[in-house]
């Protein structure tokens, strides 16, 4: 089968976390790489109020994890963390290949490398050649003014027949 990229966004129990923090955010690795799994990044994302008590827990630790991992035993980590007691929720993504190198490295903190632009290329954009905005200006009052003629026959013809 394939290896996907997945990621993976978990709500844990905020109050487990803050007891044991490295036992309860080193599940999730130890959860994939159980089932063969490439862990990419692994971070700690927020801890904040739910909008929502969930199983009794008003607050949760948001964990955000990208892994690879074959798409046949994707069920089997969906299992496993139902079974995890420290997850109270998780939804898991398929990320499409063209975006991982970014969102992996933007989720690792790292900085991505913007495509440079040359400064010709953009001042041409962006400077345009004043014949031309005056003519769209025309184009544009002379199609207005057809709408508007347009409009007030159809109102006059209903006037008429009434």
């Amino acid at each position: 089968m394939a290896q996907n990229v997945y990621e993976c966004l978990f709500i844990l129990d905020a109050n487990r976390y803050a007891r044991d923090p490295n036992g309860v955010s080193g599940a999730i690795p130890a959860m994939v790489e159980k089932l063969e799994g490439e862990l990419l990044a692994n971070r700690l994302w927020n801890e904040q109020r739910l909008a929502y008590p969930i199983n009794g827990q008003r607050k949760g630790t948001y964990w955000l994890t990208y892994f690879q991992l074959e798409s046949d035993r994707l069920a089997e980590f969906n299992r496993a963390c139902q079974l995890n007691d420290n997850i109270l929720r998780n939804l898991t993504l398929k990320v499409d290949p063209r975006l991982v190198d970014a969102l992996v490295s933007h989720a690792k903190g790292e900085a991505t490398a913007a495509p440079a632009e040359t400064t010709e290329a953009s001042s041409e954009a962006t400077a345009a050649p004043a014949e031309s905005v005056e003519a769209s200006s025309d184009a544009t009052a002379e199609v207005a003014s057809e709408t508007n003629e347009s409009a007030a026959e159809a109102t006059t013809e209903a006037d008429t027949e009434s």
